[in-house]
């Protein structure tokens, strides 16, 4: 299970934006308060402080659960022998840094989308920063995909789901969506890979059945509370079932 004192998305967002609002508690039975997370107008002023903190220090901000998330994604895909060629879809790309490393570790068919403006060109100062120019990255809202936007092997998601589940409004159509999108940007047999903070194993397998099976569960730290050992991040890898 997951367990949280406060749900840990609001957490690492207090850090960086300071956001007042707290959510409830993960559990197996209970949907989420909608919170100005799920909102775009909260993320386009996330990202225009970030993007301007960026221009004045060339601070890039959070990585969102940290760097191993990032290190535990690319672990997975380079032991599984994934083409440097397959195409990669970075969902919600923030800042980012995910693309950054994985064109670092000699990947060469990467795009990252955000629905924020502010978000896509962030990203892309930071790219030209790096010497990457061959990073596609555009603005696009992921449950209203562009015909131009398919044919992924691999699709990323860290923290793009949670958000959209703390949507104010139609968000259980909304995760509906989310789902139909991804079908319909990857490639049949295509591997997802997500990482969450608000939804456990079960909730996510719940979530993603019947058009994605689990492939594994990716390690996470875990920690205890009150007696109970648990994890406050679930990893897990799905494969899409033709």
């Amino acid at each position: 299970m997951l367990l949280t004192q406060d749900v840990m998305m609001e957490s690492s967002a207090s850090s960086t934006h300071g956001a007042e609002d707290s959510l409830v508690q993960c559990t197996e039975s209970e949907d989420f308060a909608p919170s100005k997370l799920g909102t775009k107008e909260y993320w386009d002023e996330a990202y225009k402080r970030e993007l301007q903190t960026y221009k004045d220090i060339g601070d890039v901000g959070e990585i969102w659960f940290g760097e191993e998330s990032v290190d535990r994604v690319i672990r997975w895909i380079e032991a599984q022998h994934v083409s440097e060629n397959a195409a990669i879809l970075d969902i919600g790309t923030g800042n980012g840094m995910l693309l950054v490393e994985l064109a670092k570790h000699g990947f060469s068919n990467l795009t990252g989308i955000d629905y924020s403006t502010a978000a896509v060109e962030l990203t892309i100062n930071i790219l030209e920063e790096e010497g990457l120019r061959n990073v596609k990255i555009q603005v696009e809202d992921f449950l209203n995909p562009s015909t131009e936007l398919k044919g992924f092997d691999v699709c990323i998601d860290k923290g793009t789901f949670d958000a959209i589940s703390l949507s104010p409004e139609d968000r259980e159509e909304s995760k509906k969506q989310y789902v139909t999108s991804l079908r319909t940007v990857m490639q049949p047999g295509g591997f997802f890979i997500i990482t969450s903070c608000n939804w456990t194993k079960e909730q996510l397998l719940q979530i993603f059945n019947p058009s994605f099976e689990l492939v594994c569960e990716l390690p996470t730290p875990r920690f205890q509370f009150g007696g109970v050992t648990g994890n406050s991040v679930t990893a897990l890898v799905f494969k899409q079932i033709d």
